[in-house]
């Protein structure tokens, strides 16, 4: 399922994937986030690349609203909600921003910490 916008010149459809895209490039710029990360088999894996928004699900809730949640890897020595709160604020922006869609909610799970 995809969201749908209308407007006078026809309808917008935009797919959850494309969505997930953006999160992740919005997530990414982030200071203090490694990378996104999966859940195999109780290990944790670093997604890297296309695989990346793997670690991003995206909810819709009607056709203009959903909800994002980002399971996430995040380097050691760095204030994990602050970091947290930036990446909310900064994937809510941006996802607001480019497809117009309403997003109700955004939950980071912090899946690990990498030591460099």
């Amino acid at each position: 399922m995809e969201a749908r916008l209308t407007n006078k010149y026809g309808v917008i459809e935009i797919e959850k994937h494309a969505v997930a895209q953006l999160a992740n490039k919005a997530a990414m710029e982030s200071y203090g986030i490694v990378g996104f990360s999966r859940k195999n088999k109780g290990i944790v894996e670093l997604l890297i690349g296309d695989n990346a928004t793997k670690g991003v699900k995206v909810v819709q809730l009607d056709e203009k609203t959903i909800e994002i949640e980002l399971f996430v890897v995040m380097q050691y020595g760095i204030n994990i909600s602050t970091v947290a709160d930036n990446i909310i604020e900064r994937v809510k922006y941006t996802v607001e921003k480019y497809t117009d869609l309403d997003v109700r909610m955004i939950n980071v799970n912090v899946q690990g910490i990498r030591v460099k």
